[in-house]
């Protein structure tokens, strides 16, 4: 083991193996303009994710798949049409899919770089990452780490393009992911 695998094991103290997602403590979320004036928030209720945690920060892995037909805006009528062939066409691309590629940092705040897939268009994206720290849930004795992520897609990179002037180019996403350590861990 190296002074960097050392330095980056230290840094974020995670069992390794696959952890699983605790889908009732994490959101995808996501803002974006609406006639360049007022924001419409939203989020995506349908998220499948998964983390693997090497013996370096280089080992670690994130991968997502977001049901886009998911989408609460928080008004029914909205979501309808925003599922519909002239907006994201959800029947076309039913998901949105993350791989990351590479992670650094340390401490409490890391760069996570990945690819998303949106579609049939993949293109690379940033996230700024910060990791919320690591308990024991004293209910059941399994260990939960919490993870912050923040980043922004330009729509037009992957052709949802529809509604210029009407709808920002820019979507400001929010991820806020909790995870459960391995049993075998």
């Amino acid at each position: 083991m190296t002074t960097h695998d050392i330095a980056a094991t230290a840094a974020l103290p995670l069992a390794p193996g696959r952890w699983t997602l605790d889908p009732l403590h994490s959101a995808v979320n996501f803002t974006i303009r609406h006639l360049g004036i007022a924001k419409v928030r939203g989020r995506f209720t349908g998220v499948e994710a998964g983390l693997y945690v090497g013996r370096t920060a280089d080992e670690i892995r994130v991968t997502a798949t977001i049901d886009l037909a998911s989408i609460d805006t928080g008004n029914p009528d909205r979501d309808a049409h925003v599922r519909a062939s002239d907006l994201l066409d959800v029947e076309k691309r039913p998901t949105m899919v993350f791989r990351s590629t590479r992670v650094s940092g340390e401490g409490g705040d890391w760069t996570m770089e990945g690819e998303l897939t949106i579609g049939d268009v993949t293109r690379p994206v940033t996230l700024a990452v910060e990791f919320g720290g690591l308990v024991e849930v004293p209910m059941d004795g399994s260990r939960h780490a919490g993870f912050e992520a923040t980043g922004e897609i330009r729509r037009g990179d992957f052709g949802l393009d529809f509604a210029p002037g009407l709808l920002g180019e820019v979507v400001k996403i929010q991820l806020d992911m909790e995870f459960v350590e391995p049993r075998s861990a």
